[in-house]
């Protein structure tokens, strides 16, 4: 039965309040950073603010117009606005020009603006139009294929483009993913993945002895039998085998620590040796007891020793010289203040003087003295940090916090499974942007150049993220129809 509900009472006002909420403290957050004495007016249109304004005014224009558009027509053209995007997204390759080493960003007259912001919108309506298909279930492995390819396509384009950063937002569609039935592995496997990268980079420069292996390569392989030990023992119940695999990994350690004084035996082969001797003895099991739960542990460690091999080689051959420095500089294996780790230097001092009350507005001296570089677009948060201290840092993350907890409640509450999943699609993006950018303004996370939603100076970036909004805004509205 169908309810004709006008759209000004259907919609979730809440939420477009904390949505300007968000967007006049961002506004007045970029006048700070980018305050200039002899040109001190917020709407000079000449300084970042004034332009920000214009931005600003466009993007709750084009929320409105989304507003207007019947929500059906979102589920109908779901593929078109994909492909559509996906189709720019390959243009821009192309068209775009060299900015900053990146070949994102295209240029319409006075307008320049970034296709890749927008595909998260496309790519977030083809997921929920496939899953929302009838008697759709996402329970096998071959019903994820199709999910992502939809996720990789514009991925491997936004990689062309040279913008790692952006792409790897893409990632965070395994949170809906998961949410809508994925098996929790697939998120266990991707955390070990990378604590397995971290561990053999950033102890690759720590030797065991000279020439004899590193520390790194031993403690990866010896985090992968744990996880075996592990697995027998809480997930199969086997506890004998479990402690057969540990005596068997102290037989061979004790016996490459004795002829070590006889021969040369390298510990980072001894280490895959090991791993590769568990899989032969869980292959055994798995014949002769006709387990049939052990093929996953053993197809899992051999890809780990594989992914343990190529991990250098990605590190110094796949990324670029500016993503290696960045992820030494996360990593404390470079981090001169003057060098690789100048900007996440000056973010923290700049956050850290602040105090619990901050300087005052437009008081900043890191920010208004440009120590900080991006201030007003990816380092943003320091400028709250600075001038408002630990209480407005606070004040921010917590009108987020209410954000996300109310783009959850629209998620739970939607009778169809297309505005459900679009809706978990929203939540998961805005929650990888917030906990990237404010990780890495912090220090905790990889600098990989991705905007604090609604806060962040640039047009395409509070376009893409209000068109990703004001989309679920019209979707919630009209379950009142149903």
């Amino acid at each position: 039965m169908y309810k004709n509900v006008s759209i000004r009472y259907a919609l979730d006002w809440t939420t477009i309040f904390l949505y300007v909420a968000l967007i006049l403290m961002g506004w007045v957050s970029i006048y700070g950073a980018s305050y200039n004495f002899d040109q001190a007016s917020i709407f000079d249109f000449s300084q970042r603010a004034g332009k920000q304004f214009l931005w600003i005014l466009t993007a709750f224009a084009i929320g409105g117009v989304l507003l207007l558009i019947d929500a059906k027509m979102y589920n109908i053209f779901a593929y078109f606005i994909y492909v559509g995007a996906v189709l720019l997204l390959f243009a821009t390759i192309f068209l775009a020009h060299d900015i900053k080493g990146s070949r994102s960003w295209l240029v319409l007259g006075p307008i320049s603006f970034q296709p890749a912001e927008l595909a998260k919108m496309a790519t977030a309506l083809a997921l929920a139009k496939y899953m929302s298909a009838y008697n759709y279930k996402l329970k096998t492995w071959k019903d994820l294929v199709p999910l992502g390819l939809i996720i990789f396509i514009p991925f491997i384009l936004i990689i062309f483009q040279n913008e790692t950063g952006t792409a790897l937002v893409y990632v965070a569609f395994l949170l809906m993913l998961y949410r809508e039935g994925m098996n929790g592995i697939i998120l266990l496997i991707g955390t070990f993945a990378v604590a397995l990268f971290i561990t053999i980079i950033k102890l690759s420069i720590v030797p065991i002895q000279v020439d004899r292996g590193t520390l790194g390569m031993v403690l990866g392989m010896a985090f992968i039998l744990l996880i075996q030990v592990g697995y027998a023992v809480f997930y199969c119940k086997n506890q004998k085998e479990a402690l057969i695999l540990l005596l068997g990994t102290l037989v061979i350690g004790a016996a490459s620590y004795v002829l070590n004084s006889w021969f040369y035996l390298n510990y980072n082969y001894v280490a895959i040796f090991t791993v590769v001797a568990s899989c032969i003895y869980w292959l055994f099991v798995e014949l002769f007891n006709r387990y049939r739960k052990y093929w996953f542990l053993i197809l899992f460690s051999l890809g780990s020793v594989l992914f343990s091999f190529s991990a250098d080689y990605l590190f110094s051959n796949v990324l670029e010289e500016h993503q290696q420095v960045r992820i030494k500089v996360l990593l404390n294996m470079d981090n001169a203040p003057l060098g690789a780790g100048y900007n996440v230097n000056q973010s923290k001092i700049a956050i850290g003087s602040g105090g619990f009350w901050g300087k005052g507005f437009l008081n900043g001296t890191q920010t208004k003295l440009k120590f900080v570089p991006e201030q007003d677009t990816d380092f943003i948060f320091c400028t709250v940090g600075e001038e408002h201290g630990f209480l407005g840092s606070t004040l921010v993350l917590f009108v987020y916090w209410l954000l996300l907890m109310r783009i959850l409640r629209m998620a739970e509450r939607q009778h169809d499974p297309f505005s459900r999943v679009y809706a978990y699609c929203v939540a998961s993006i805005l929650f990888f942007h917030l906990m990237i950018n404010i990780g890495m303004v912090l220090g905790i996370m990889p600098v990989i150049g991705i905007p604090l939603p609604f806060f962040s100076y640039g047009g395409s970036s509070l376009w893409g993220f209000t068109i990703l909004l004001f989309t679920l805004l019209r979707l919630d509205a009209a379950r009142s129809e149903r």
